[in-house]
């Protein structure tokens, strides 16, 4: 069965080389980077033109849009993985205010810069765990991370709690054991989708680069299942 990767917020394809590296060479493995379209909706279903039918794995707003063209098109979803992801705020306010503090980052990003913007993000608490080396495979384009906090950010997204039960594609959600948030917003998708288990990797939000071989072993034996 064919992986398709889809990377986070300000990642590119580069960004799952080590999990890539750690999947057998036989496997058909397609690495994709998120394009820029006009909707959530659209970048959804882009993906899935881009990647065709296969087991998706998204990582954080890469399971997010993975999750909305599951629901949209289950004949390209055939399973997934979903790795530090949620499926959106469901609460109006919330949507509100991460709307606002997006648009303010998206101008900070077109002010200073790309490599600047990179630095004051990833000094954030929530990447204390993340290795030497983990700003390889990021975007270098201030005007496709201001892109992505406006078009693809949780405020903006049309929330998916209320259509998990419509995903029935074998799910595998990945969280990381000091990732407590999402940890949380996993075991309530649990109970939600129809056919998913919850496995947590030692490690933070940034399971790609900080457990890529556990990851490529749980992906795999989902592509085998």
């Amino acid at each position: 069965m064919r992986i398709v990767l889809v990377p986070g917020f300000t990642q590119t394809a580069a960004s799952w080389r080590q999990v890539v590296d750690a999947l057998p060479l036989r496997q058909e493995v397609v690495a994709l980077d998120v394009p820029v379209e006009p909707d959530f909706a659209a970048t959804a279903h882009a993906i899935g033109d881009a990647g065709g039918p296969g087991l998706y794995v998204g990582y954080s707003m890469g399971g997010r849009l993975v999750q909305r063209l599951a629901l949209d098109r289950p004949d390209l979803v055939l399973r997934a993985v979903l790795v530090s992801t949620s499926p959106g705020l469901a609460d109006p306010a919330a949507r509100a205010e991460r709307i606002e503090a997006d648009e303010q980052l998206a101008q900070l990003a077109e002010r200073d810069g790309a490599e600047s913007f990179m630095v004051r993000w990833l000094a954030q608490p929530m990447w204390a765990t993340l290795p030497p080396g983990a700003e390889e495979g990021r975007l270098r384009d201030a005007a496709a991370i201001a892109h992505q906090l406006r078009v693809l950010g949780t405020g903006t997204m049309e929330p998916l709690w209320d259509r998990l039960g419509e995903m029935h594609a074998p799910t595998r959600l990945v969280t990381g054991t000091q990732d407590t948030k999402f940890a949380a917003v996993a075991r309530e998708m649990l109970g939600a989708l129809p056919d998913a288990t919850h496995q947590e990797l030692p490690g933070g939000h940034g399971l790609v680069v900080e457990q890529p071989a556990a990851l490529a072993t749980i992906i795999q034996l989902l592509a085998n299942g």
